[in-house]
Parts: structure tokens; C-alpha cells; sequence
């Protein structure tokens, strides 16, 4: 089924026109990226050009996208809006709250008693203002998102980082947080920095063990886990022709690691022919017929290093596959190395679990491909020495692979097969003696592996591969097996080898499924009533954040000085906590509690000035709020690196934090951070962060001329009665520093459309 074929047919019929008025405006050829970004520009024809990582760019997306988790507060906020309908087409999928801990039928029931509440609450919503929902057990947001609404040249924003994964089918799709989405629901311009662009020309072809993925953990490597900080990074070559869609996907998934903004291909057959298997004929003949606007200009990709900031160029026909870890996406190591890696650095060899799906690596050709390997199992009388779990990304792949066998070779082999959502890939896992802490190893084909990101323990090692890789590697147990050259002993004592996996690009047979899960909304949704229990503890109302005070910033305390890596799972953890995503004082309970205290190297740990006493950071926070007194927050770099859950900026703003000050700033969560009425500051000279001592009182000055590319002061008072003073730098435009002083973006749509409704 084909959904919003009419706005996709307006933004086919609008695109060369559209693309030769961004060529002229440009003044040169384009690449694929920028004919999607000047295509969407706020104004419509684009006149002007714009400078990559220094311009904002107001920008119309096509639709929005949301999981279940954020969806709660982008919706709580949405509601504040005063809107009657979202503006463009939106989601809702449910796919977060699914815990992994007996099966798939078991879970799923489990999650729809325990979350009721919250499922009915994002269906009326759902229901009232014209959104999409897709109900749990349909999939995870992403995969459901390839199926039925991604689009060649598109755009489109989503409240989790994984919205790039869209990029497999063509589009510019881009990670934000619930504010964002929340303005383009309501029909506002959505802002963003005209990105950087980043080309990766691949040539070859992938054969044997490699795979897709093996192109983003080599990516990642390369770039490291903030190299695409503020870029887009397209790929383009024959390598690129010769990749399945769905493989195309789970390389822009896993950008979202390397901290770019997106990353897209140009469209071309496999995307076609995938369009055509998902029951988007019509799609992919609109496609066709305009396919060079659908793809860089020749010139561009003939010579790149004129047209992007940045090249890499991967032949796939040497391509190794790799493992990356352990806790961090971008400790890439050739599988050839791995072996002396782990002696070396003395990682447990011995793998527990293999893992695989989740929204990286879900599709029908990702399963059929581990599922060859798991039938020589049984071929060649083999035991699988870890325990194995297979996640299928929607109900439409799990209905399919199970209608051709594979759900029956998996059983067979001993498998377990989850719900149809993201479970361990998220921290939705019940895994069994997770809570001892001991030292082990898992290997999935997951995109994240930060401490304590699959099951809570900070002692597991997890290491991403394919999910070719992460079968063999659980058929074998041992991080020092190679697939490529190692055999294994099978039950009668014969040394045997596993041939490389083989699989399809769609299945033979086409997709099928008898419910999908989707819910449309109802055409008049104005009787529809949301109801929130006030004394609900996973659901909570929104009240207004209060506007700035027209000071400048004295008395502020220091709450924690955050030591080395510092994620949004750091700074808002998943989950156990997912249950409060739509309760914002509950949740706020979580605040940096996962975050390193530079002074004592212990997590959830800080010194309350007003005792003298260690404690944990929400309640020590609590205790200043209640005193009347402001604080701030200071990091490392890449400060809010990972998902983009708006939590980690709401809550502390809900507290009292006022300042976040950091060496870098990932994009997402320096945008959250704006948003929602903070001051997201960085140091001047990055060395100063030793200038923070933890007894500090803090004043911020320059507040009251506060304006586009001017520095601001920060003056530390330290204990024994000296001081340091700092320049501390920030990225506001005039719009941003009016959502400072405002209170927050949101209070200024509010504020909006009461005087347009007086």
C-alpha cells in the first residue's frame, strides 16, 4: 500500500523545476544531498546560496515520524500548541516499550497490560490530530518506516536518531527532538544549519563474509564518533549500484553513530525494485520517470573533491568484515584482528549471546542471509555454543520469513525470536544475571554498544557486526574464530567449515502479512477525547517552562563536571526508565545519574554545596531548585553524543539547570538543549574545563546583549576566594536567543497562535 501518494506526486511534480532553481542559485552541479535540501527550503525556489556549517536554513520536510517512547513528549507538547491537526503526515510506532524476556508472543503481551496506559493515550492522540499508529508487535519505526513511507528525494524528520536510516530509499531523513517535531506538526519551518558534505565513493563489490554493514563499521572508524558532526554524508559509485536497498539502509542507519545528520544514496534499481516489493509500484514509477533528479550530478560524482568537504573512497571487493567495540561504535576491528585484539586488550573471549535485527539489520535479506548459516548447523551436525536471538524489524518480515521456513531452522538450532520491536538494542532486555555485573562478551548487529546500553551491566563487552558475522561468531562462542579461515569441531569430532553466507535481496515469494498493525486516524478527530490521569505516574501534563529573567546569570552552582564520554544514555538512561518518558518529573529522576563526576570518578555521586554531602544528582539538583538556586552542567566532548531523545535536555531544565557548558556539543542534543530554553555553551579555550573546581559559584555575564557571535563571560568564584574568567562561545541565531528569553521554542508557537486565535 502507497500511503500520501498525492504529497509524494506534488513534491515529484515541483522537482526539476525546484533543483534547476537551486542549480542557478548555486551556480554549480549538485550532489544528491543538496537538491533534496534546496528542494525543501521553507520559501519554496531557492534564490540564494548557502554556506555549509555556518548557514540556518528554514527547511519543510514532508513528514514526521515518532516512537512510542518520544512520541509522549513531542505529543504532550504538540497538545500545548493549540493546533486541531498535525500540518504534514505523521507516525506513531510503537516499538520501545516491548521488553526482551521470554519470546515474542509472551513479551509483546506483557508490554500491552504494563503499558496500556500509554498505548491508549498515543492512539487518541493519534486519533484526534490525524497521526498514523502503528500499534505494538508492528514494528520498529524505522524498518515500518523503509515499508511504507520513505520516498526517493524526500524529506523528513523523526524523534529518534535512527530517522536516517530512511536515507536506504533516498531521502534526507533527519534524528530531532520532540520540539522539532512538534513545529513542523504545527506547520512552522523546521530550522537547521545547512550541513556539511561528506562523499563516500565505493567501488567493487561485496562478496563472501562481507556485508553492507562492514561499510559503516569501516566508516566509523575512519570518521570516529563524532567525525560527521554537522555533515551529510553521501555514497555514490558503482559499489553503491551494486548494494540491496535494504543494505543501503543499514549503512545510513548506523551514520547516526558517526554523528552525522544524515547520509543518503542516489536512487537507482535496487531502490525500484524494493519500492515495487512493498506494494509501491506507483512510487517507483514516478521515481523512474524523473530518476536523475533523484541522484548527484554526473560532474559531481566524476570529481567529488570539488563538490564535497570531505572524500573517502572503499573498494567493497577488499572490504573485511569487522567487529566494532567494545563501548564504543567506532573501535573498528578487521575480523583477521580480532583474535589478537582480545588477547591483547583482554576482553572476554568467550562469547555469551549473539543478537540478531533491531532497526539496523532487520530486513528479509539480513535474515535469510544468518539463516544460512543457522541450516548449516544442522547440516554439519554443528552446536551453537552462545545463546541466540533473532529480532525481526516488522510484523511484515516476521510474517514473510516465518511463511518461508526460517522461523523453523531458528527453532531448531535453539533460538529465541523477540517481539517485533527494539528490546536489547535499546536496554529492553531482561537478561538473566545481568544485575551479578560479571565480565562477558555478546556480539549483535546492533548500532550502539555503550556501557550498560543492552542489559544494565557495565561489565558487558558488546561488540557490532553484521548479522552474518554476529550467527557465526555465536555458532562458534569465541571471539578468536574467523569465520573465513577457521574450522570448527561438529558432534562426531569432524573439523568443519562454514561457507559463506548466501541469501536474497527480497524474497522470492513477496512480502506477506496478514496484520500489518496500522491504525488510521479518524477523519474528524474534534469529539475525540485525551484523557490524562492526574495521578498517573507514566503520564504527566505539560506546564510552561518560565521565561528568562532578563539578568544575567549570578550565584549558579556547579551540579556535576562531567568526565569523558558523556552520552544521552548517560544523561537520561533507557531501559528501566522508558516506562516514564511521557511523565517528565518521574523521569527526571534519572538525570545524569550514568555520568563520570570528574572529582571522584564515581557515577550519580556529586558534592551538594549546601551540605557539604555526596549525593545523587537528581536529588541534589532537587535540593538547589528548592533553594532557589541555579546550577550548570559541564562536559567533555561530544557532550550528548547517541540518541535523540529530548529528555536529557527537558530534564534538566525541569530541575533547574540553566547552563550546559562543554567542549563540543553533539547536533541533536545542543538543538534539544535550545529548544527548551538553555543556554548550550561551549569553552572558548578548551583547556579552561580544568579551570572548574567542584565548590564553585558561577556567574554568567552578557546575557542582557546577548546576540548572534558574541561570547559570553563566565566568571568561576572559587573557595578560596580567587577567580577565573572565561569566554565561553555558543551558536544562537536571533530566532534561537528569542527561544532563550521566551522560556523555550514551544512558549513562542503557544504565544503565536493565541494572538492569532484572539
Amino acid at each position: 500500500m502507497a500511503f500520501d501518494i498525492n504529497m509524494i506526486r506534488k513534491v515529484y511534480e515541483q522537482l526539476p523545476a525546484r533543483i534547476e532553481a537551486a542549480r542557478r542559485a548555486v551556480g554549480k552541479p549538485l550532489t544528491l544531498t543538496e537538491k533534496i535540501l534546496y528542494t525543501h527550503l521553507w520559501q519554496g525556489d531557492a534564490t540564494q546560496s548557502y554556506e555549509r556549517g555556518k548557514s540556518y536554513v528554514d527547511f519543510a520536510p514532508d513528514r514526521v515520524a515518532m516512537q512510542d517512547a518520544t512520541a509522549q513528549m513531542a505529543l504532550l507538547q504538540f497538545m500545548q500548541s493549540g493546533r486541531t491537526k498535525v500540518a504534514v503526515p505523521s507516525t506513531v510506532h510503537c516499538d520501545h516499550l516491548i521488553e526482551a524476556r521470554d519470546n515474542s508472543k509472551a513479551d509483546l503481551a506483557r508490554a500491552i497490560s504494563e503499558s496500556s496506559e500509554v498505548y491508549d493515550f498515543l492512539a487518541s492522540v493519534s486519533d484526534k490530530y490525524g497521526i498514523g499508529f502503528w500499534k505494538p508487535g508492528a514494528g520498529i519505526i524505522h524498518q515500518v518506516v523503509l515499508e511504507n513511507y520513505a520516498f526517493p528525494g524526500g524529506m523528513m524528520i523523526g524523534t529518534d536518531s535512527h530517522t536516517v536510516n530512511a536515507g536506504g530509499l533516498g531521502m534526507v531523513a533527519i534524528g530531532v527532538g520532540g520540539a522539532d517535531a512538534c513545529d513542523v506538526m504545527a506547520g512552522l519551518p523546521w530550522e537547521l544549519k545547512m550541513p556539511k558534505l561528506i562523499g563516500v565513493k565505493l567501488t567493487g563489490k561485496l562478496s563472501g563474509w562481507a556485508a553492507p554493514k562492514d561499510v559503516i563499521l569501516k566508516v566509523a572508524g575512519i570518521l570516529t564518533v563524532k567525525g560527521g558532526t554537522g555533515a551529510v554524508v553521501e555514497y555514490f559509485g558503482e559499489g553503491a549500484l551494486n548494494m540491496s536497498c535494504t543494505g543501503k539502509g543499514t549503512i545510513c542507519n548506523m551514520g547516526a553513530e558517526i554523528g552525522a545528520t544524515t547520509s543518503t544514496f542516489g536512487y537507482d534499481d535496487s531502490m525500484s525494485r524494493y519500492l515495487k516489493a512493498t506494494g509501491r509500484a506507483e512510487v517507483a514509477a514516478m521515481a523512474d520517470a524523473i530518476q536523475g533528479h533523484l541522484t548527484g550530478d554526473p560532474e559531481v560524482y566524476a570529481n567529488p573533491e570539488k563538490y564535497f568537504d570531505q572524500v573517502i573512497e572503499i573498494n567493497l571487493s577488499e572490504l573485511e568484515p569487522h567487529l566494532n567495540g567494545p563501548f564504543t561504535p567506532d573501535l573498528a576491528t578487521p575480523l583477521s584482528k580480532m583474535k589478537a585484539a582480545a588477547e591483547a586488550n583482554q576482553w572476554p573471549m568467550k562469547i555469551e549471546v549473539g543478537l540478531i535485527g533491531s532497526c539496523t539489520n532487520s530486513s528479509y535479506e539480513d535474515i535469510s542471509r544468518a539463516h544460512s548459516l543457522a541450516k548449516q548447523v544442522l547440516e554439519k551436525d554443528l552446536d551453537v555454543q552462545a545463546k541466540f536471538t533473532i529480532t525481526p524489524g516488522s510484523e511484515q518480515v516476521r510474517f514473510t520469513i516465518e511463511r518461508d521456513g526460517f522461523l523453523d531452522t531458528f527453532d531448531k538450532i535453539g533460538a529465541t525470536v523477540f517481539a517485533n520491536a527494539c528490546g536489547p538494542c535499546i536496554g529492553m532486555w531482561a537478561r538473566l544475571g545481568a544485575e551479578k555485573q560479571e565480565k562477558n562478551t555478546i556480539v549483535h548487529s546492533f548500532n550502539r554498544n555503550f556501557a550498560k546500553r543492552a542489559d544494565g551491566n557495565p561489565n558487558t563487552f558488546a561488540f557490532v557486526g553484521s548479522p552474518e558475522i554476529v550467527t557465526a561468531m555465536a555458532i562458534a562462542g569465541s571471539l578468536s574464530f574467523n569465520p573465513m579461515t577457521d574450522t570448527l569441531i561438529n558432534r562426531k569430532g569432524e573439523q568443519v567449515k562454514l561457507d559463506p553466507p548466501t541469501g536474497d535481496e527480497l524474497p522470492n515469494k513477496g512480502f506477506d502479512v496478514e496484520d500489518p498493525g496500522y491504525q488510521a486516524p479518524a477523519e474528524d478527530g474534534s469529539s475525540v477525547q485525551v484523557k490524562v490521569d492526574p495521578n498517573s505516574d507514566r503520564l504527566q501534563l505539560l506546564e510552561p517552562f518560565a521565561a528568562w529573567e532578563g539578568a544575567d546569570l549570578k550565584g549558579m552552582k556547579l551540579l556535576i563536571k562531567a568526565k569523558g564520554k558523556c552520552t544521552t544514555d548517560h544523561i537520561s538512561m533507557a531501559g528501566p526508565w522508558l516506562k516514564y518518558r511521557g511523565h517528565l518529573d518521574n523521569i527526571s529522576n534519572n538525570m545524569l545519574i550514568g555520568a563520570v563526576n570528574y572529582f571522584n570518578d564515581k557515577t550519580d555521586s556529586v558534592k551538594n554545596q549546601l551540605t557539604g554531602a555526596y549525593g545523587p544528582v537528581p536529588s541534589t539538583q532537587r535540593a538547589y531548585k528548592a533553594a532557589g538556586i541555579h546550577t550548570l552542567v559541564v562536559g567533555d566532548e561530544n557532550y550528548g553524543e547517541g540518541s535523540s531523545r529530548e529528555h536529557a535536555a527537558m530534564e534538566p531544565r525541569h530541575l533547574g539547570v540553566r547552563a550546559v557548558l562543554v567542549k563540543s556539543f553533539a547536533r541533536i542534543h545542543e538543538t534539544n538543549l535550545k529548544k527548551q530554553g538553555m543556554l548550550a555553551l561551549t569553552f572558548a579555550q578548551k583547556e579552561d574545563y580544568d579551570k572548574i573546581h567542584e565548590d564553585d559559584t558561577i556567574d554568567i555575564i552578557g546575557l542582557t546583549s546577548f546576540s548572534p557571535g558574541q561570547p559570553l563571560t563566565m566568571v568561576l568564584h572559587h573557595t578560596d576566594g580567587t577567580s577565573d574568567t572565561i569566554s565561553v562561545n555558543h551558536t544562537y541565531n536571533e530566532q534561537q536567543i528569542e527561544w532563550f528569553k521566551a522560556g523555550g521554542a514551544l512558549n513562542i508557537i503557544r504565544r503565536e497562535f493565541a494572538a492569532q486565535n484572539a
